[in-house]
């Protein structure tokens, strides 16, 4: 069975009958999270799709398989998008500074430079094959050995270069032998995939040739690349029955020493001295615990120029068999703070670089440990599988166990916010460090950064700085008001595209603007109050629609008007920002979109009537859409982005007064309902829930003095 969680609403579990008939070895996600591969200790491969962007619907449509060899290494093919974070550079104000575009070649691209999708895997036998996604949906397989002489592989792991190369990592998992690496070419030869392998150089672990740790560690059990796009430093464990080693290697370019006899040859003209590739130990740890699982980050920070010790990203995690997981440094390999889990054996005690002081907890049964762990994509929370079958979720502070002061850490989560929301990454493992007191200024300090970037960028941003702003002010009581502001108007985006993207010109071909520009160009230099006069300056013929996809608009047309109704309703209580619709009162953008459908809407009224919002008048021969675009024109008016801000006057207050005596003003449904894990974690309180058994109340009373919450399947 393949489970798959949603981790704000953790209880909420998706199980697939996977429908291998051995162990599955790997899970690959891949880059937007809608794809799944999994492979099993029979050599199957299967390709796993999200049905209608729903997380609960999965469908498997392709596979693959390498009969009877055991699947060591899987990986989705390089599309070719690769970002930097450029940490020096938080403090600039423009984005394209602090995150950008590295050139990096996909592993195999189509005509015109299209990435080809598909996946590599690595077998125990020493076999890499690939599967190539051809465009009509057919699958291209192709396999072949690593080198010419086939051997065991117990451990792999795959990287690839700028250059579109991929790099294989692999050992038979003995520490007296070398770790191999393999440069991969995969390309398409008269409509036939070619794998082409060429030996890289070797290393041997420092452990191993040590003549006093030569026997101490007897097996390689982890082998890394430190990122999947950095090919040339690799992090290699080595372990015992009771204890482990940590290395971390670095491959360099090296001169290649010349012998005396051709060093008093006189020297040709542009030669160089020889250079060779070489690897070499760049740091190593001492003697730890047994390791059992490793984690490393996700995050694309530049390191090359950072002198800071604290800052997300920095750090991987090693979990140990005591149940204990540590943070290191990725380059000194210096512990930077450590998690002690409730399964320690020891003594009460804190190491240096501890972030709050947890304390071990004797207890009497079996240790547990952590099987498998990996960090989120902003490294703020570490997930984890111990041995027996719990899901753990850790928060990792971004301060990275050091003392920050509040602007420090401000600066950090707004740093991973502005990330987010440039590369589409979901931030819920950014808001589980948000405290009530902070939303006010994150929100602020985020719209700060956002106007300052070009006019383009914002466009693409549009709708994602306002999902930030919705999910960080439902985290405080204080700002619940704006959150449903922030929801509505992301709703309000979507009704509009969506009804702007069913109009037609009815002449084809036609060299002038979309029905929809038009509409919005009309309606943005005609002030005019009466809503049939502003009709009149447009075409009618491109917005006819058929009458049963006019029918089918009805409720998102429903609450069009409903909206604008509360809204003109509540304008004489403006001056609460505890109340729903307080955001939209000097939003002219808002405002000037709700007009633009009104008009629409009236449009279509006149195709067909039942489409029309309905509304409880008191008068028979109330014309409530035109007496609604009436004060909606006059109080964006006030508002517009052209013109300088105002007060409405005292006549359209005391007009939207009378409102309610004339229709009646509806309740609104503003917040999604606010059941998950966020909210609940934001006292620091530890929850212990269950599958299938949703939390209605915080983590109250819990004894437990852990930031984490566990659940037993």
């Amino acid at each position: 069975m393949i489970h798959i969680i949603d981790t704000e609403h953790p209880w909420d579990v998706y199980s697939i009958n996977s429908g291998h008939t051995e162990v599955i070895s790997c899970l690959e996600w891949d880059q937007s999270g809608s794809r799944l591969l999994s492979a099993d200790g029979d050599g199957k491969i299967k390709c796993w799709s999200m049905s209608d962007h729903l997380v609960n619907s999965w469908e498997n449509y392709l596979s693959n398989s390498v009969d009877g060899d055991p699947i060591v290494a899987l990986s989705w093919l390089h599309n070719g998008v690769k970002l930097a974070l450029h940490v020096e550079m938080s403090s600039s104000t423009n984005f394209s500074e602090k995150f950008s575009r590295v050139k990096f070649s996909p592993s195999l691209t189509l005509f015109g430079g299209k990435p080809m999708e598909g996946w590599l895997a690595v077998t125990v036998s020493g076999l890499v094959t690939v599967s190539l996604l051809k465009p009509g949906g057919t699958l291209l397989t192709a396999s072949e050995s690593l080198c010419r002489l086939r051997g065991r592989v117990a451990l792999a792991d795959i990287a690839f270069t700028g250059g579109g190369n991929i790099v294989v990592a692999a050992t038979d998992g003995s520490g007296s032998s070398p770790v191999q690496f393999y440069k991969v070419v995969v390309s398409v030869v008269s409509e036939k995939c070619r794998i082409d392998t060429e030996l890289l150089p070797s290393l041997f672990l420092r452990c191993t040739t040590d003549a006093h740790r030569r026997d101490k560690y007897p097996a390689v059990t982890h082998l890394k690349f430190l990122t999947r796009e950095n090919s040339e430093q690799v992090l290699l464990c080595a372990s015992n029955q009771t204890g482990s080693i940590v290395e971390c290697w670095s491959l360099r370019k090296e001169g290649l020493p010349v012998n005396n006899i051709f060093q008093h040859r006189s020297p040709v003209v542009g030669e160089k001295q020889p250079t060779i590739l070489k690897w070499r130990i760049l740091t190593s740890t001492g003697d730890l615990e047994r390791v059992s699982a490793i984690a490393l980050p996700k995050l694309p920070i530049s390191i090359s120029n950072t002198d800071t010790k604290f800052c997300p990203g920095l750090g991987w995690a090693l979990a140990f068999h005591d149940g204990s997981i540590q943070i290191l440094h990725r380059m000194s390999l210096h512990t930077m703070c450590v998690f002690y889990g409730s399964s320690s054996t020891s003594g009460p005690g804190q190491r240096s670089g501890d972030e709050t002081a947890i304390k071990r907890q004797r207890t009497g049964g079996p240790a547990i440990h952590f099987k498998a762990i990996q960090f989120s994509w902003t490294s703020l929370a570490l997930a984890g599988i111990d041995n027996h079958g719990k899901l753990h979720m850790l928060r990792v502070s971004p301060s990275m166990g050091q003392v920050l002061d509040m602007n420090t850490t401000l600066r950090h989560l707004l740093f991973l916010l502005e990330y987010c929301m440039v590369t589409g990454y979901d931030w819920w493992d950014v808001l589980l460090h948000v405290q009530p007191t902070m939303v006010h200024n994150l929100v602020e300090k985020l719209h700060e950064e956002y106007m300052r970037q070009n006019q383009a960028l914002q466009q693409v941003l549009a709708t994602r700085i306002v999902a930030v702003k919705a999910s960080l002010c439902k985290l405080s009581t204080a700002t619940a008001a704006r959150a449903c502001d922030f929801h509505a108007k992301l709703l309000l985006i979507a009704i509009s595209a969506t009804l702007k993207s069913l109009l037609r010109p009815h002449v084809l071909n036609s060299p002038d603007k979309s029905p929809g520009d038009r509409l919005t160009e009309i309606c943005a230099k005609n002030t005019d109050t009466d809503i049939d006069k502003v009709m009149i300056n447009l075409n009618t013929q491109d917005f006819v629609l058929d009458g049963p996809h006019l029918q089918s608009l009805q409720q998102l047309i429903q609450w069009v008007g409903d909206f604008v109704l509360y809204l003109l309703a509540n304008l004489p209580n403006q001056g609460s920002m505890v109340r729903p619709g307080f955001g939209f009162m000097r939003d002219g953008a808002s405002l000037g979109m709700l007009r633009e459908m009104l008009v629409m809407i009236r449009i279509w009224g006149l195709l067909k009537t039942s489409c029309l919002p309905t509304f409880t008048a008191t008068s028979d021969n109330q014309d409530s859409l035109q007496l609604l675009f009436r004060l909606l024109t006059k109080l964006w008016l006030c508002c517009r982005e052209d013109a300088p801000p105002q007060d409405p006057d005292e006549s359209l207050i005391d007009e939207c007064c009378l409102l309610p005596s004339q229709l009646l003003v509806p309740t609104m449904d503003w917040l999604p309902v606010n059941d998950g894990v966020i909210v609940k974690l934001q006292g620091k309180h530890p929850l212990r829930l269950q599958f299938g058994k949703p939390s209605s109340l915080p983590g109250q009373g819990s004894t437990t003095p852990l930031e984490v919450f566990t659940r037993q399947v």
